[in-house]
């Protein structure tokens, strides 16, 4: 593996480029190409500029995408193709391993973790193991497949002027070339040192980890007969020498790892030393490439400036201890995407819009929480005299130093609370229940293995709860692309008034009649109103007295937006 991807794009030349698109977006990770997934499928034109012309596989930040990510990639109908470009299958193993080296002592396992097992029904997907890059590139050939999307690589954004009416962008190539892009909307999804952030206004909030970490990438083909522990996904690694995060990117002797407090003056001039380290055998390595960092935990005072927004890394930074970052910036997209596609084709209202603040903040801010909380108990913390000892001494430490790892990090890896369960309630697209369910009490301590909260039923600005129609046919298989009502327990023809009232509106709805497979005590309601990212919207056993009420609601009814057919 080289630091040079063979399926670089050349850069776009600025005379290609449309004058004028429905939304612009500004970075093309995978992010911003989720965001363009999202609106391309919904045939809404879009433009992303990205100034690599080279997906970068030297630095495979995230490894971990998760449960809800493949659950959009399912609804996307890439999750397949996700995984069969993944380097390492789900079966190859599904645990996470703390030792003293790789050749060393264990001092405790999780297993399941990372949503990498299945939990009864409670999702048709499980998580993906795989390097940033596997992702990036697959989500580049599904924004070109899409007619009305065109991805821009090589390029910049370097300028940003907006009216009541536009956006205006100018774009900058190497050569210092400029050239001049109106959109309806303008999404800034380029990353931490984002343009389109500067230029808005808005800021960081939060603040900076005081510890360096230096991350590797390298190459080691003989390191894995010195393994004594078996396939992992993770292993942390806790002794004086090298505390660290590392695991194989592949099975042919592709490693990363993250040297914990390293600066990079001495990653750099050590880096083959904090390898042996952390293996505890001499190894032959080939540093590939290596990624200095410092933990963030940051939130920007504002996502949106009129027509502007922000999603992923250029909206908030957290510390990577969970893989919640990228997958958060994901769901940023698919809650964006699917809102600004209705505002363009004229069922959305001006408040649909402002409600992407409302849902998404409260999770970003959850997420920077938890993963600062994941970062308090990381290898130097869990170091302690002995763990390396062949003695009853050192096998006393071991349990003990066992039993704090099992207590302090279960949460980060036993997270699907996290990942599956946040929701968008309250929001002003959420229609309250009358009467909620109680939340089921909170486990002392998270535990692999069916969660409680994995049978509630359905509960508005919730995902849907999950179930399996047949086999291989998922109840999100049959959802529609606008709004669906599920219809579990209702008299024949009830629903009607509130598919009249869509249909009036120009709200797209399908209807999925299941009241032939019994569900109605799964779900907790005879009807429920499920929007197009598979939150719930609303749901009862029967209709108000005015069921577009409903609807203008879950829409955000106010002046519509014109109905544009895409340029």
């Amino acid at each position: 593996m080289g630091s040079v991807n063979p399926r670089a794009r050349p850069a776009l030349p600025l005379t290609s480029l449309p004058r004028s698109v429905q939304v612009l977006v500004a970075g093309g990770g995978p992010v911003g190409l989720a965001a363009a997934v999202e609106l391309g499928r919904r045939g809404v034109s879009c433009l992303v500029i990205e100034p690599r012309e080279e997906v970068s596989r030297a630095r495979p930040r995230c490894k971990t995408v998760n449960v809800r990510t493949m659950e959009h990639l399912r609804r996307w109908g890439i999750a397949d193709r996700f995984r069969a470009a993944a380097p390492l299958p789900v079966s190859w193993s599904k645990d996470i391993v703390f030792c003293t080296s790789l050749a060393g002592y264990e001092l405790s396992r999780f297993t399941g973790v990372l949503g990498l097992a299945l939990d009864g029904d409670r999702f048709p997907e499980t998580g993906q193991q795989a390097p940033q890059y596997v992702l990036e590139e697959l989500l580049r050939d599904v924004v070109t497949e899409l007619p009305g999307c065109t991805l821009a690589a090589g390029l910049r954004v370097t300028s940003v002027e907006q009216d009541p009416d536009a956006v205006r962008v100018t774009i900058q190539d190497r050569a210092g070339g400029q050239a001049s892009v109106e959109a309806e909307y303008l999404l800034g999804c380029d990353g931490p040192r984002s343009a389109v952030r500067d230029q808005i206004g808005a800021r960081y909030v939060g603040e900076f980890a005081l510890r360096p970490n230096f991350g590797m990438v390298f190459h080691a083909p003989g390191l894995w007969p010195q393994v004594k522990h078996g396939p992992a996904v993770q292993f942390w690694i806790v002794n004086d020498r090298t505390p660290a995060l590392m695991g194989p990117m592949d099975r042919n002797g592709t490693w990363w790892i993250i040297a914990l407090g390293v600066p990079p003056e001495l990653g750099r001039r050590t880096a083959v030393s904090l390898i042996e380290g952390a293996a505890g055998v001499p190894v032959d390595a080939r540093v590939i490439s290596d990624d200095p960092w410092t933990a963030r935990m940051q939130l920007v005072d504002r996502l949106r400036s009129g027509r502007v927004f922000l999603a992923g890394d250029a909206a908030h930074l957290n510390p990577p201890f969970g893989g919640h970052g990228l997958n958060t910036g994901i769901g940023d997209a698919v809650d964006l995407g699917w809102k600004l596609a209705a505002v363009l084709q004229g069922w959305g209202g001006e408040e649909l819009l402002a409600s992407y603040e409302a849902e998404r903040r409260p999770v970003q801010d959850r997420v920077i929480r938890e993963a600062s909380e994941n970062m308090k108990t990381l290898s130097t913390d869990l170091a302690a005299a002995s763990l390396e000892d062949d003695t009853e001494v050192g096998q006393q430490a071991r349990r003990t130093a066992g039993r704090r790892i099992q207590q302090q990090k279960a949460a980060e890896f036993h997270s699907l609370d996290l990942v599956l369960d946040l929701s968008y309630d309250p929001s002003p697209r959420v229609i309250p229940a009358l009467h909620p369910a109680p939340d089921p009490a909170p486990d002392p301590a998270p535990q692999p293995g069916p969660h409680p909260a994995a049978h509630r039923g359905a509960r508005p600005g919730a995902r849907l709860p999950h179930v399996w129609l047949e086999p291989g046919r998922s109840v999100y298989d049959s959802l529609g692309p606008g709004m669906t009502l599920l219809v579990l327990d209702a008299p024949a023809d009830s629903w009607l008034p509130l598919a009249q009232a869509a249909s009036k509106a120009g709200v797209p709805l399908d209807v999925l009649d299941l009241r032939p497979r019994d569900l109605r005590q799964r779900y907790g309601a005879g009807l429920v109103l499920v929007r197009p990212d598979q939150h719930v919207a609303w749901c009862a056993d029967a209709l108000p007295a005015d069921p577009a009420v409903i609807i203008d609601r879950v829409r955000g009814a106010g002046p519509k937006a014109p109905n544009r057919p895409p340029r």
